[in-house]
């Protein structure tokens, strides 16, 4: 560190020599935060970090296996139950729509859909000249990066992976599935940006400390080979983790809050106070933007979607429906009617065309299948079984050596030393049975407690996801006093880029009141957009907010601490209930 011999204080009694200090600290402090989509990385002196698609193509060897993860979750099959079922969820959210008035007090009004799509109809793209462009598979790279790799051809010699899916280590049984596999396309894509885009060399790497953002549900064993990663691989000095709802609090710079992170493919919610993520309340859905992404191109196609060769598998055309989405996705029950909408397609090998067609509420039908999830069927996300946090019972390791099973033998053997000791004294003479009590079963109390947590309840009745809404006071009520309940209902904060919708918040406040117990109405607030910052980057400048404070100097895990203690070092020094 460099601190300033002299100008002790400014004018404003700020001690010039620890800011500059803190600063240079700073610098040399790595903030990374990987997500299903994007990668964001940089330092934590950056007003805002580096945001890269966190994906990875691989040139395939001659007669090699052929494996592509697509930009967008692939669809089920569509059959006449599925569709009816897509149906009449389409026409209940239509229904409560029309129900709703616009902040003037009048009744919303929406154009027939047969309207909308007699225009997109006769709809004819506008062709650009001379505007073709080539695929860029001729470059020779083994390994492609990034943005890149929607620019090689979907047909090629390039095999593409996604590390994470679905908010953990993208695990499968094909090419590139293990995990060697894919803790190797972390590290040449983390190290590729290290490199390219924050100009550190690997020479200078040791010089540098890592924070990673960590998902709030997390795999014990992920972990460790994610300080493994850092520390052995890529050569960090030291580093520490932070689970992402507890760094978005200190981004947003709140105490305590309901954090809801809707990501490109999972939606998570716990309650954090005081940079405690509450074990209990903590619940992740495989499903987010992407799959509301998905719902948005079956509606457009209902209504003659004019770019009618758009095939949603591909990574350019998965990309465009994204951007779509973002731009045409709205919760304003003020927007009524149709409106008119244009946007370009340029892929390689085609010249660019320019597009007009017409959206009514299907912009707004979209965003809202996060609430009424038989939409989300269309990807099979609403049957899938929600995630909740596993107790370190459930998820032993042979390097962790103070485990649950470990716990409960040594409390047993000294339960039996003292009650040998009490019978040796006499003080156990004149009764029938030692006291059972003596001595808390620590792996029992966690079955008992993991009992409690019971999945179910984020289920309806037929077995589908309940909605946001419903998600939220789940997890809230699953909070152990009165007191927290009220301040968590009293301060949810919302984050992540898939749910970046003008009017979401609005929306979500207005279901809760209805749901919520009459006891707390009163109390709930929501924070979408905390200090005008992007919710997409809430959580990574919370870390860089919190790898700078004076308090976390002990957390700092070293790489010949990790190396000689490994599993077990984490467990002192995690910053999280292990």
């Amino acid at each position: 560190t460099i601190t300033l011999s002299i100008g002790k204080h400014n004018s404003n009694g700020f001690d010039v020599a620890f800011i500059f200090q803190h600063h240079i600290q700073a610098q040399n402090i790595i903030v990374i935060h990987p997500g299903s989509h994007y990668l964001r990385i940089g330092r934590a002196s950056d007003v805002n970090p580096v945001r890269i698609l966190h994906a990875i193509a691989r040139r395939r060897k001659p007669g090699g296996a052929v494996h592509r993860d697509c930009v967008l979750p692939p669809v089920v099959e569509k059959s006449k139950e599925l569709l009816q079922e897509l149906e009449d969820c389409r026409l209940q959210i239509t229904h409560t729509l029309q129900s709703c008035v616009q902040s003037n007090g009048q009744r919303r009004y929406a154009t027939p859909p047969q309207q909308i799509a007699a225009f997109n109809r006769r709809s004819q793209p506008e062709v650009i000249p001379d505007s073709e462009t080539e695929w860029h598979d001729k470059d020779g790279s083994d390994v492609v990066i990034g943005e890149d790799v929607l620019l090689l051809n979907p047909d090629g010699e390039y095999n593409v992976h996604f590390p994470i899916r679905r908010g953990e280590l993208n695990l499968h049984g094909g090419v590139g599935g293990s995990m060697f596999g894919i803790m190797s396309d972390l590290q040449t894509i983390w190290e590729h940006v290290l490199q390219t885009r924050l100009f550190i060399k690997p020479s200078e790497m040791r010089q540098y400390r890592a924070v990673l953002v960590i998902p709030d549900i997390y795999n014990r064993a992920h972990l460790r080979e994610y300080v493994t990663l850092l520390l052995n691989q890529i050569g960090f000095g030291c580093c520490f983790l932070v689970q992402d709802h507890v760094a978005a609090t200190f981004g947003a710079g709140l105490g305590y809050a309901c954090v809801v992170d809707v990501g490109d493919e999972k939606t998570s919610v716990s309650c954090v106070e005081d940079g405690i993520s509450h074990p209990n309340t903590r619940v992740r859905f495989d499903y987010g933007g992407a799959d509301v992404t998905q719902v948005f191109y079956w509606l457009l196609q209902k209504c003659a979607f004019p770019y009618r060769e758009c095939n949603e598998r591909t990574p350019l055309d998965g990309i465009l429906l994204r951007r779509l989405k973002e731009d045409f996705g709205h919760v304003n029950l003020d927007v009524c009617g149709s409106v008119e909408k244009s946007f370009s397609v340029q892929h390689p090998g085609m010249t660019k065309r320019n597009y007009t067609l017409q959206v009514g509420d299907e912009a707004l039908v979209a965003p809202l299948s996060i609430f009424f999830t038989e939409l989300l069927a269309i990807t099979g996300a609403n049957r899938t079984a929600p995630k909740t946090q596993k107790w370190c019972s459930s998820q032993p390791h042979p390097e962790d050596c103070f485990d649950a099973e470990y716990l409960r033998e040594t409390g047993r053997r000294n339960k039996e030393n003292l009650e040998q000791s009490a019978i040796e004294s006499g003080a156990l003479a004149n009764t029938e049975a030692p006291d059972e009590d003596l001595v808390v079963d620590g792996l029992e109390q966690e079955r008992e407690r993991e009992t409690k947590a019971n999945d179910r309840d984020y289920l309806q009745p037929g077995g589908q996801l309940v909605g946001l809404d419903q998600a939220i006071i789940q997890s809230i009520e699953r909070c152990s006093t009165d007191e927290l309940k009220r301040k968590m209902y009293g301060c949810i904060l919302i984050v992540g880029g898939g749910i970046k919708f003008p009017g979401i918040g609005s929306w979500l406040q207005s279901q809760l009141a209805r749901k919520i117990p009459a006891g707390y109405r009163s109390e709930q607030s929501i924070v979408s957009s905390p200090k005008d910052m992007d919710p997409e980057i809430t959580s990574w400048k919370g870390a860089a907010v919190m790898s700078c404070l004076e308090s976390v100097v002990e957390l700092w895990l070293t790489e010949p601490e990790w190396t000689r203690y490994g599993l077990r070092i984490l467990r002192e020094k995690a910053v999280f209930m292990w």
